[in-house]
This record gives structure tokens, sequence and C-alpha cells, in this order.
């Protein structure tokens, strides 16, 4: 069994000063051993602008730099976290996981949407590294980055290599509905569990996220998700309820 925690947090995160200090107090009180953050959990949402700005783009990369220091702070076994990184002339949304001093990168996002509040297909490439199930914190996980969520082949394709959990840091708007289904359908397709972490609340520039963590176990159920006044949750993972679950119906069914 492992713990897990998933939150969420607010939009133009500092990683430093009285909201850190508060958001850092909350999950070394939780103690969980692994940790799901939202996507680019630190500063302003970048990609609300309709066009490339190589200033801004390498703000955002300096400030989750500083970000990662931060986290270490948090005592966390293993954080499952995503980041901007420099990319052929762009950037890479790239989820990584810190396991004590050690950054390991897990995925990069290959899906972008390309709309307003969420340009991007303007900011990011994909690199075609694919969807690779990796080992953290004894748990056998899989990333989802916000919109690949929606694409239920790969939440499947993450089941039938062994995935356990799931992770799905994402930044997403008010309405919850479809991201709900989605997280349930990922899970039944996988016989995992999924975890989610969103953004919430609105800077001058960005959209309004929604918040609204979510897990689900792996038959589809749903086990938890945050609200304002309890913004971080703990599931338990059970690696055992989900192999079990991969037997079951779907997750058995071949394509012929």
């Amino acid at each position: 069994m492992a713990r897990c925690a998933f939150v969420e947090w607010p939009e133009g995160l500092e990683p430093a000063g009285e909201t850190w200090d508060i958001l850092s107090r909350q999950v070394r009180e939780a103690r969980p051993d692994i940790l799901i953050t939202n996507e680019m959990p630190f500063g302003t949402w970048i990609a609300s602008a309709h066009q490339f700005d190589d200033g801004i783009a390498r703000a955002s990369v300096a400030l989750h730099e500083q970000g990662l220091a931060a986290l270490r702070t948090l005592g966390v076994p293993a954080i499952i976290s995503s980041r901007p990184v420099p990319f052929a002339g762009r950037l890479a949304n790239e989820a990584f996981v810190l396991e004590g001093d050690q950054v390991r990168a897990l995925h990069r996002k290959q899906f972008f949407p390309e709309e307003e509040g969420w340009y991007e297909a303007a900011w990011f490439g994909g690199d075609g590294s694919g969807f690779i199930v990796h080992a953290v914190a004894g748990v056998k996980v899989g990333v989802l980055l916000c919109t690949e969520l929606m694409f239920n082949e790969h939440a499947r394709h993450y089941g039938r290599s062994g995935a356990d959990l799931i992770a799905v840091p994402r930044a997403t708007e008010l309405s919850h509905e479809k991201w709900e289904t989605a997280a349930a359908m990922a899970a039944i397709v996988s016989g995992s569990y999924v975890l989610s972490s969103n953004r919430v609340g609105k800077s001058a520039d960005s959209p309004a996220f929604g918040g609204r963590g979510l897990a689900f176990a792996p038959d589809g159920s749903r086990l938890a998700q945050t609200f304002a006044e309890s913004p971080l949750v703990v599931v338990e993972i059970d690696a055992g309820l989900s192999r079990q679950q991969k037997a079951e119906y779907p997750c058995y069914v071949a394509e012929a």
C-alpha cells in the first residue's frame, strides 16, 4: 500500500511566501508516500497567450527550477509533477518524478489544445517519446498530462503495461463533468487507480481554473476529490487490487 496525495493548488503559485508556506505545511502534515501536483504548478499559466514568447518561456523554465528546490523541502519520498523545458525552439511539457534529490523524466505531453486560454500548440511540441510505465516509490506509474486523459487508448495501454496508478497533472476550466467522466473511464479501461490534481483560481490574463482534484479506483468508482476547504487529499494505492481488476471486464478483453 502507498499513500498518495493529490491537490488543487492556486494559479500563479510562487515557490516561496505565505501561500507556499501554507501548502507546504499541509503536505508535511499529510505525510504521503507520493504527491501528485497540478500541471506546471509554478507561476501563471503561460499558454493563455496565443503567441509564443521566448522571454516568458525562459522565465517559466527558471521559476520551475526554483520550484524544484521548494519541492525538495517537503520531505515527500516521491513527487510527480510537470515542468516546461526548452525544446526545438519552443518548450516541452515534461512530467517528472522528484525522488530525494534526483529528478527523473517520466513523460512528455503529446496532445495540445489550441483555443482561447489554452494555446498550447503554439507553446509546446511533442517529441514522440511515448507512454511508458515507471516504478515510483514501489508503485508502477503512468502519466497522462491533462488533455491526454481524453484519449482512452493511452490509459488502456498503461493498464496493459501493468500500471497500478495513472497520475494526471492538469490545468482545466471551471466545468468538471467531462474530466470526471474521462478519469473514470481511464480507470475502467486500465484497471488502474487514476489520480488527478488541478489548478484553481484566476490571474489577470489567465482563464479561470476549476480546481477539484480527483481520485478513482481501478473499477472506475470515485474515491475522493478536493474542495476549497480541503485542497489536499490522501488515498491509499493497493497494487494487489489493481492487478485483480486487470483480470476483470473490460480490462481482459483483447482486440481481435
